[in-house]
């Protein structure tokens, strides 16, 4: 099975206790695409500038990612810098250039109108709500937003949501869209705007998921109990950046390789995506997501698999 993603592929400049990496391989699409990888077939939607050679989409496609979708414009690629201090759940941006971003317009190839599943990585919902109405067909559809787009582009994303067949944000993120400071109230509140299951990143606390009726048709009532994922303990944390799109990839390359949704395929997708999560922080940008294997991958599961075992 396929899963076409639509995001930024980007420059980062990053900053933390541990050191300093100037411009490596980021954006959300990126990070989602290569741990996606390990367990399905990937396509990208995004677009670079000149700045982005034969070296970089070569970290892509070394995994096997189909980069045919990549629309190389004139001038430079998206750049963010930013820097973490002793709290590594927050990030400090020091500099946003969208460049060749800012008119991005998603551009869907002939070729990609077969992909089973569809990820709308964190962009403008106007253009999040564009790609879906062009893949009616999809089997499942996730998304993911962002403070900037809940707080200034609520009718936009308004639209977006009834589409989705998971969400994925923070839990900052779901108090702000559900406009209530209660988590558990909140997370009911996004589901009745439509997405069909939340997932809730906790960083380095793990992942909670949220159910209604429709998030498994032919597989009973709704699980009315939310669901909570553990994450990796870990002696260091390098870079947290792409973190969450990492998770993504791990969760939905793993339902995307498995031949039906069901409840107890969800819920060992949400350890995948924190495995992948967790590689993804002991490195600057992509370096340690690019240099895995899936003997590791299947190493730490097991971990967090006995991490949560009360017996």
């Amino acid at each position: 099975m396929s899963i076409l993603v639509v995001g930024s592929v980007a420059f980062d400049s990053i900053e933390s206790p541990a050191g300093r990496a100037e411009r490596c391989l980021g954006g959300a699409a990126t990070h989602f695409a290569l741990a996606a990888s390990f367990f399905t077939k990937v396509r990208v939607i995004a677009v670079v500038g000149e700045d982005f050679t034969d070296k970089e989409e070569s970290v892509l496609t070394r995994r096997g990612i189909d980069t045919s979708g990549i629309e190389h414009a004139p001038g430079k690629s998206f750049f963010w810098s930013g820097a973490y201090g002793s709290n590594l759940n927050e990030a400090q941006t020091r500099a946003t250039e969208l460049n060749v971003f800012q008119n991005f317009s998603p551009k869907i190839p002939a070729a990609y109108q077969n992909s089973e599943y569809l990820f709308l990585a964190n962009i403008d919902p106007v253009l999040q709500a564009d790609v879906r109405a062009k893949m009616p067909n999809v089997r499942m559809v996730c998304g993911d937003t962002m403070n900037y787009w809940i707080n200034g582009h609520s009718e936009n994303l308004a639209k977006v949501l009834p589409g989705l067949d998971a969400l994925l944000i923070n839990d900052t993120e779901v108090k702000m869209l559900g406009k209530d400071d209660n988590l558990v109230r909140a997370a009911r509140k996004v589901i009745e705007l439509g997405p069909k299951s939340l997932i809730v990143k906790h960083g380095e606390y793990g992942a909670s998921a949220f159910f209604s009726e429709r998030s498994f048709p032919g597989h009973g009532d709704s699980l009315a109990i939310p669901f909570r994922s553990p994450s990796m303990p870990l002696a260091d944390v390098v870079d947290p950046t792409g973190a969450g799109d990492s998770f993504a990839g791990g969760f939905f390359g793993y339902i995307a390789s498995q031949p039906e949704l069901t409840p107890a395929v969800f819920k060992k997708a949400l350890f995948y995506g924190g495995v992948m999560g967790s590689f993804a922080v002991e490195r600057f940008g992509t370096e340690r997501i690019a240099q895995l294997d899936r003997n590791e991958i299947e190493e730490r599961f097991e971990t967090l698999r006995q991490l949560s075992h009360l017996d």
